[in-house]
């Protein structure tokens, strides 16, 4: 997988202290995007699922965080390293540009999602962005609670 970078500790990237992984690769190209290095699929180090759960679960005191770019465009792989994880006992959030709604039809992406417990989705929107907002950076993007979502085939936001 290609992964930009992995951040350890971080409170801004979903509930309690989190590891975020950084993935490589992102279509939207949002104007505004804190990350644009992250765009380009080449950018970053060629990191194997093993070395990336050894890193991620090292860590006991924090959860995980998939982040980029965007994970959904590697979803194969982060589908297979966020299986992992989720067994070792880790929750598990993710942002992502796509909508929740759009990624229900690709196998791979399903298969990522059913690991994932809180996704945020949506494009960021410069012009809709809010200093104020807990784990999200512009008002058009939800929170949403994914195994819930999945169960009642419908989106249910996550409620902290």
């Amino acid at each position: 997988m290609k992964v930009i970078n992995i951040l350890h500790d971080s409170i801004v990237d979903g509930a309690g202290f989190r590891s975020v992984v950084f993935f490589s690769g992102c279509i939207h190209h949002c104007h505004g995007c804190h990350n644009p290095q992250s765009w380009n699929i080449t950018n970053g180090k060629d990191m194997s699922q093993a070395d990336i759960f050894t890193e991620l679960i090292e860590n006991e005191l924090t959860n995980v965080t998939l982040s980029g770019g965007d994970p959904f465009l590697q979803s194969k792989e982060v589908s297979e390293l966020a299986k992992a994880l989720k067994d070792a006992g880790k929750n598990i959030w993710c942002y992502t540009g796509y909508l929740f709604e759009d990624l229900l039809g690709n196998p791979f992406h399903r298969h990522l999602l059913e690991q994932i417990d809180v996704l945020v989705d949506g494009p960021f929107e410069l012009a809709k962005r809010d200093l104020s907002l807990l784990y999200k950076g512009s008002n058009n993007q939800r929170i949403i609670d994914v195994p819930r979502s999945l169960t009642d085939g419908r989106i249910q936001l996550y409620k902290q």
